[in-house]
């Protein structure tokens, strides 16, 4: 790993949580001119509700992923991680539902700042790169993770349960934790 990158991860934890912070103060409480130049030209792309990107968030195949990441770790007998692959996504999502009061930024009656459901997928896809064994694997779990990511988040948007602004607030929230999880675990 390169000591950019190593500083990176180090610092990544701090300045990821106050530029979700700083981030839920800028947009306010409602949509912002960024995220309906961003909604409309989705809504142009990809039509009205292309409800197949929600697939992406589903809880199934969310669940599906972290029970892989916690039977790998557990088979590597690797205790520390484990637990971190285990409570990260629980940390995450109750953090994220915590800063939803305190922004009370909304989408109709709904909370909407950062998105629950795209700290969730991006907080067990992180994990799932932690989990990765080599340097290499790590690389193309890491390129998947953020294809997979963006994807989710793309459909979030595009069927228009959350602002842009929200689901880059929850991934940087989320990257954010892991990279905490897995500071503390020594797992990078």
């Amino acid at each position: 790993m390169s000591r950019g990158f190593a500083a990176a991860l180090r610092w990544w934890p701090l300045v990821g949580l106050l530029a979700t912070l700083a981030l839920g103060w800028a947009v306010g409480r409602g949509s912002t001119t960024f995220d309906d130049w961003f909604s409309d030209h989705t809504h142009a792309l990809l039509g009205g509700q292309p409800r197949w990107l929600l697939t992406f968030t589903s809880v199934w195949l969310v669940f599906a992923v972290l029970v892989g990441c916690l039977a790998v770790t557990l088979l590597r007998r690797q205790w520390a991680l484990a637990a971190a692959v285990l409570v990260c996504p629980f940390v995450v999502t109750a953090t994220s539902q915590a800063l939803k009061y305190l922004f009370d930024r909304r989408n109709g009656p709904y909370l909407e700042y950062p998105s629950g459901h795209t700290a969730l997928l991006v907080a067990v896809l992180g994990m799932l790169v932690v989990v990765a064994g080599s340097s290499r694997a790590r690389r193309g779990t890491l390129a998947l993770a953020t294809v997979l990511s963006l994807l989710g988040m793309l459909g979030l948007v595009a069927c228009g349960y959350h602002f842009l602004t929200d689901t880059l607030g929850a991934a940087m929230l989320a990257t954010a934790l892991v990279c905490a999880a897995a500071r503390l675990t020594s797992a990078l």
